[in-house]
């Protein structure tokens, strides 16, 4: 019997590893280190045998964030989360990040946990589990149970087994403007408070409580404490010099140039798109590729200087740029850099950034020079639809066309209102806002037509293609919601039709030559005169040995579109007639006797056990019976 496997998921301290002791009896923390700091930092292992008569494998994993890495290798492969989270802290930074990471590895089921039940009143317990449904709705665990227990003293703990047991049992054995940021310059630790950092606040707003983000390496974390000039505060604005105390995040996960900022507002990138100013100071021109030091923010990177129209840059001149960096950064479209020489140190030019994840560009060619017009002149609206067409098929969720935009919020709803009432922009997903340029959708259109037209002319006998097929023809990295929405479009314009996975043209016919008619006709009556003894497929080769197979398949299949010819399995296909007198024989049975059992049919039909499984198998398919046992009876209908 297969295990199916459950993994926890929530903040360090939840109460997770307490959770699966309650539950199972075994304590998954096994290291020293472990024991010594009352954390789990390695993946900890238990299991529970559940009344249904499986054995529930369990993964423990890390909840402090320094171990995400390990937590990601535990969650990888499991059926289901049990998702922990205390009752007297809520939603916590790594509650955010391990649910992330758990819909990214595709979880598609399970259970959220509220622990340490006993720590609070119940009031706090309604406000606690608003604030939880609130923050998993929308997503695979919005009509998930919830189980409120403590592990101290085991109130909830069996009503947590009966959940997971019914879960097992069901399972198919599968303002101020913009967002915070500020420029790290200077980390410490304070003894009682954790990890600080300084720097110059860059835009928007944070106070104490608000959740926060290291990038570029996108750690989580939460403002404990706030001080400008030395004096406490609740909230801190842009242009402020400012010292934040972060609760969930080390120090020595924090270096200078990092930028403190509000979750999902930048994208760490390797490349960037930028005018370039080279002094006219320098002595000498910059030839390409020129290895240099990249100041952004606080942060010193390398990286080398690509001149996307000439091979070198004189001083005193500007240049179309792609910077290549040796480490990502996250900035914003409008951010300044200075660029430094490599040796000796010292500043030969800047500029801004134009694009903040581009994509690599060659040099030379003539579309670079209008890319660049574009981010000088175009309007807001034209930029998104710029950054659109670059995307292409694979179109831009709106959190990342938002990122690329610099623009955020209500000002960023605002800007996409124009091009999506006008149908510059396609919404493909409407939940997760993903779009796509409307030029670039109806070229998409246009292919799906031409490759349809195409196998019809190269393959004339078949009714079409197979979905998955025809999408990968398309593109391979065509999502499965963009292709789903051009079908539904061309479906209503009559342009295609779907038929049990198949697309073709409306305006697509068999036709059959006449050796090919010849050959149906021929193939029909075999089927026929086989009536239940259905030849194999070799058998139906060998009836036809100087046609090729593929047109003997063709055929075949246009006999069972047309239904004349039932497809019981892959190696045998029956005549529908004698099918269809075949079921009547075995309702008239079921009737009288209520069940049969296989001796019992191949006496009633006379077959071998070679016809007589497949077709009992078939007739449970088509949900004529039903299987109870060895027996099988005849299935209630509605």
């Amino acid at each position: 019997m297969r295990e199916i496997v459950l993994g926890t998921a929530g903040h360090v301290d939840h109460g997770k590893t307490s959770f699966v002791r309650a539950l199972t009896g075994i304590d998954t923390d096994r290291l020293k280190e472990e024991k010594e700091r009352g954390i789990t930092i390695e993946l900890g292992f238990a299991y529970l045998d559940l009344a249904c008569g499986h054995r529930l494998g369990i993964i423990d994993v890390p909840g402090h964030e320094r171990f995400v890495k390990n937590m990601v290798a535990g969650v990888a492969g499991i059926d289901l989360v049990a998702f922990i989270i205390a009752a007297d802290e809520g939603i916590m930074p790594q509650t955010r990040e391990h649910f992330e990471i758990c819909r990214l590895l595709g979880v598609k089921k399970g259970l959220i946990v509220i622990t340490k039940k006993d720590m609070v009143e119940s009031d706090w317990l309604e406000l606690v589990e608003e604030e939880v449904r609130g923050f998993f709705a929308d997503s695979f665990l919005a009509e998930a149970p919830l189980v409120m227990v403590s592990s101290t003293t085991g109130e909830g703990i069996e009503e947590a087994r009966r959940i997971l047991d019914s879960l097992v049992s069901s399972c198919e054995f599968a303002e101020a403007y913009g967002p915070f940021r500020l420029a790290i310059d200077r980390i410490f630790t304070m003894k009682g408070f954790g990890a600080v950092v300084t720097g110059t606040s860059l835009s928007g707003r944070v106070a104490v409580g608000d959740d926060i983000r290291i990038y570029p390496k996108e750690l989580d974390g939460k403002i404990r404490g706030i001080q400008v000039h030395g004096q406490s505060v609740e909230l801190v604005e842009a242009g402020n010099r400012t010292a934040i105390n972060i609760q969930g995040i080390e120090m020595d996960m924090l270096e200078r140039g990092n930028v403190l900022a509000s979750p999902g507002c930048l994208k760490p990138s390797y490349m960037l798109d930028a005018e370039f100013l080279y002094l006219s100071s320098n002595q000498k021109s910059l030839k390409n590729r020129t290895r240099v030091r990249v100041h952004l923010g606080t942060a010193e990177i390398m990286g080398r200087i690509v001149l996307l129209e000439s091979e070198e840059v004189a001083p005193g001149s500007t240049a179309n740029v792609q910077l290549l960096l040796e480490e990502p950064v996250g900035v914003w479209p409008g951010d300044h850099y200075v660029v430094r020489k490599y040796s000796p140190v010292t500043t030969i030019g800047g500029g801004v950034v134009l694009n903040n994840s581009a994509p690599k560009r060659k040099r030379f060619r003539e579309e670079n020079s209008r890319i660049f017009t574009i981010y000088h002149t175009a309007s807001q609206e034209d930029l998104v639809l710029f950054h659109l067409r670059e995307s292409g098929y694979r179109g831009l969720p709106g959190a990342e066309l938002s990122v690329k935009m610099g623009c955020f919020g209500n000002r960023f709803k605002k800007l996409m209102t124009g091009p999506i009432s006008s149908r510059k922009v396609v919404v493909v997903d409407s939940e997760k806002q993903l779009y796509v340029a409307e030029d670039v959708y109806a070229g998409l259109l246009s292919k799906i037509a031409d490759l349809l037209a195409a196998f019809h002319k190269e393959s004339p006998l078949k009714p079409g293609l197979p979905k998955e097929e025809l999408r990968s023809r398309a593109d391979k990295m065509l999502g499965p919601k963009l292709f789903h929405l051009c079908l539904v479009d061309l479906s209503k314009k009559d342009i295609i039709v779907q038929e049990e996975g198949i697309v073709r043209l409306a305006a697509h016919q068999v036709f059959l030559q006449a050796d090919e008619k010849e050959i149906r006709e021929k193939m029909e009556k075999l089927f026929a005169a086989a009536g239940l003894n259905a030849p194999t497929m070799k058998e139906v080769q060998g009836a036809f040995p100087d046609v090729p197979q593929s047109l003997v398949m063709e055929v075949l299949s246009l006999l069972v579109k047309d239904g004349l010819i039932a497809k019981v399995t892959n190696d045998f296909y029956f005549s529908t007639r004698a099918l269809d007198e075949l079921q009547k024989r075995l309702v008239d049975f079921l009737q009288k006797e209520g069940d049969i059992d296989a001796p019992r049919f191949k006496d009633m039909t006379g077959l071998t056990r070679k016809f007589s499984i497949p077709l009992l198998e078939y007739f449970d398919k088509v949900k004529l019976t039903l299987r109870v046992g060895d027996k099988r009876i005849l299935r209630v209908k509605g």
